[in-house]
Formats: C-alpha cells, sequence, structure tokens
C-alpha cells in the first residue's frame, strides 16, 4: 500500500495544541504521512507564547537536504518561520520543485496575542513564498498584515491572490454569529464558506486546516475541493475539541469524520 508522504516545515509548541504536532496529527487523520522539520522551539502553554528560539540555520539546512533526499513529497506544508534564511531555503526548495503543492500557512501571532513571526521574517514571506505557494490560509488579520495593514478584506484577498493561486481568508476572529471563511483565486474566483460559531476560542485551528488542504492535496484532489473538506473537517475536529489546561480548547483531530 503507497502512503503519501508531506513534508510539514514549522515550529514546535509544547502544549501539543498547535504546531508540528497538529500538522502531524491532521495530516495522519487524513491517511498520509507527515515527516517534520523544526523551525523554532517555543516556549508556550494553552494560554499564550512567551518565547520563541530559532533553529541553528546549519541546522535547519542539513535536515532539510536529507529529507527531501531521502524521500518523495507530495505536498509540503508550511507554518510558523523562524529566520529569513528559513524562508529563503524553502523557496529554493519549491522552485526547484515546481510540481509540488505548497500550502502555507503565515503564523505571524500566537493564539494569546503574542507576535511570533519579527517583521522580516514576514516581509521575507511574502516576498519569496507567497508568489511560489499554491494555496495560503492567513486569519484576517495576517492578511491585513500581508496587504499594508488594508482594512478591507475582500480587497487583500484579491490582491494576495494576484501573486499566490489559491488564497483562503478565515473569519474565525472576525465578529459574527456565524465564521465566514472566504476563498479567491488567481483567476477571479471568490466563494464565502459559513460556519456556525463555536462556544470555546481554540488553540490550533489554522494549524488543523492547512495540513487538511495540504493532505488533500497530497492525495491528488484539486484544491478547491480539497480547501472545502479541509474546511468541514476542521469544523468537526473544533466541535469535539477539549481543554487540556487553563487556557484554550484544541482541536480533537484524532479522526476524520465528513460524511
Amino acid at each position: 500500500m503507497s502512503i503519501a508522504n508531506l513534508l510539514c516545515i514549522s515550529g514546535h509548541d509544547p502544549s501539543g495544541g498547535a504546531g508540528l504536532q497538529a500538522d502531524i496529527e491532521a495530516i495522519a487523520a487524513h491517511g498520509c504521512h507527515a515527516a517534520s522539520i523544526i523551525t523554532v522551539l517555543t516556549q508556550q502553554d494553552t494560554q499564550n507564547a512567551y518565547a520563541v528560539t530559532p533553529i541553528a540555520q546549519e541546522e535547519f539546512a542539513k535536515q532539510l537536504a536529507l529529507l527531501t533526499a531521502d524521500m518523495e513529497f507530495k505536498a509540503i506544508k508550511l507554518g510558523l518561520l523562524g529566520s529569513p534564511e528559513q524562508v529563503r531555503l524553502i523557496a529554493e526548495l519549491a522552485k526547484n520543485n515546481p510540481t509540488i503543492p505548497l500550502v502555507l500557512d503565515p503564523v505571524l501571532k500566537a493564539g494569546g496575542g503574542a507576535k511570533l513571526a519579527q517583521d522580516p521574517v514576514a516581509r521575507a514571506l511574502d516576498k519569496h513564498l507567497v508568489p511560489l505557494a499554491t494555496v495560503i490560509t492567513p486569519n484576517a488579520a495576517e492578511a491585513r498584515r500581508l496587504c499594508n495593514d488594508e482594512p478591507d478584506l475582500d480587497t487583500c484577498g484579491r490582491g494576495l491572490a494576484e501573486r499566490a493561486h489559491w488564497v483562503l481568508i478565515t473569519g474565525g476572529d472576525e465578529p459574527g454569529e456565524q465564521v465566514v471563511n472566504t476563498l479567491y483565486g488567481a483567476d477571479g474566483f471568490r466563494q464565502s464558506f459559513s460556519w456556525p460559531r463555536l462556544a470555546h476560542h481554540y488553540h490550533g485551528s489554522g494549524c488543523t486546516l492547512a495540513s487538511s488542504i495540504a493532505a488533500g492535496l497530497a492525495l491528488g484532489i484539486t484544491p478547491v475541493l480539497a480547501i472545502q473538506q479541509a474546511q468541514k473537517y476542521t469544523w468537526q475536529s473544533l466541535e469535539r475539541g477539549f481543554k487540556p489546561g487553563l487556557g484554550q480548547h484544541v482541536p480533537n483531530r484524532v479522526q476524520r469524520l465528513l460524511t
């Protein structure tokens, strides 16, 4: 039996709610295998992130070279990145492998509000990775930040879609009884998805969503269908979520229930 390999490049969250652990759980739930490279170590719990330490550049580069020489990847999923140098190495990998779908979750802040990616990283990400991405999944605040603090999300979505193939702006942190996510395509495509707002605040929802999209692409599903199914899987994971500590709830990613 052949199992699709995905390469996840992101930070380590000791609480297990977000980061690489979230990626691995979501990808496994879709029947795929996740290989992982740590970009940063964090001091973090379910309430907030308190410190971020990037992995040494030579260690990151060596591990990236080892895995890509050894394994064939059907998709790449990016989360929190630790330095502009990491961004440039990943961009080089993507340019050398243009047929591998690349899903970018531009993690710029922790769920508790702490700033994670510093401005040079955000600038490098915007310059080098957004144009190479198959799908990017910013939340509303991240979309605005990537668009020079443009307040109108439609303007952000259309602008980002001129550079990336597909842009899904998530609305979990926006006001309203429904959570509205909006998908933008490079050809002017626009579609909104509404989901009932759940009662709690969640840690790791963005990682879960982006990893699920990457798994769908690795399995050969079209981007629009992968994005639709990933939203359903993520909402179900949140609905079944639990509170492991004193802070936010985390998704229950163990079972993939799409029916």
